[in-house]
């Protein structure tokens, strides 16, 4: 049991600095956000180990992201960039993480060898995931990017959001559907 529990804190450090380290590789937007491959190993270890480890995962993620000093704040009171930092990091990839409640019709379709079906679970667990970390950036971007709004602030930082958010769904739900197929090993965390 204890050792269960070692390699689970393993797999989730391990997916962590990938996503971290993956994060790097963007494309940066002028007011924050970026096109880049962080929520695939956030995808990969909620399909593996269930939406809790994914969640996990990403605040972790969130997490490297403030102390590397790797984020794009406002320039708003101390508290003001705090509650920004929150959303925008730790729940932001956080929520990330609850692409796992697909994770047992993608099993369920494993065993039968049902690959296109695979894949559907694997673009609607993606698809959830990413409407969640779109819908709390739209959220911060109301609250603490309104300045940069030229007219009504909520279609600002919905348009300004979807700009990247569509592109990172489009990017993950791909290479996350390619790579599941391709070796759904992957996602068998007994293997």
């Amino acid at each position: 049991m204890r050792n269960k529990k070692v390699l689970l804190m393993t797999e989730i450090a391990i997916f962590a600095a990938l996503g971290f380290v993956l994060d790097f590789i963007s494309f940066r937007m002028p007011q924050g956000g970026s096109v880049s491959l962080v929520m695939i190993p956030i995808v990969l270890i909620a399909f593996r180990r269930g939406a809790g480890a994914g969640i996990l995962t990403g605040i972790l993620v969130g997490l490297l992201q403030i102390v590397s000093g790797f984020i794009s704040v406002t320039p708003l009171s101390f508290g003001f960039v705090v509650m920004q930092v929150l959303l925008d990091y730790i729940l932001a990839y956080g929520v990330v993480g609850v692409a796992g409640v697909m994770r047992a019709k993608y099993m369920q379709h494993a065993q039968a060898k049902q690959t296109g079906k695979m894949i559907t679970a694997i673009v609607v667990g993606v698809l959830i995931a990413s409407v969640l970390r779109y819908l709390v950036h739209v959220i911060t971007g109301i609250l603490f990017f309104g300045m940069f709004a030229e007219g009504n602030v909520i279609i600002y930082s919905v348009i300004y959001n979807a700009t990247y958010m569509i592109p990172v769904f489009l990017l993950a739900a791909f290479v996350c559907a390619a790579l599941f197929a391709a070796a759904p090993k992957l996602v068998d965390a007994e293997a």
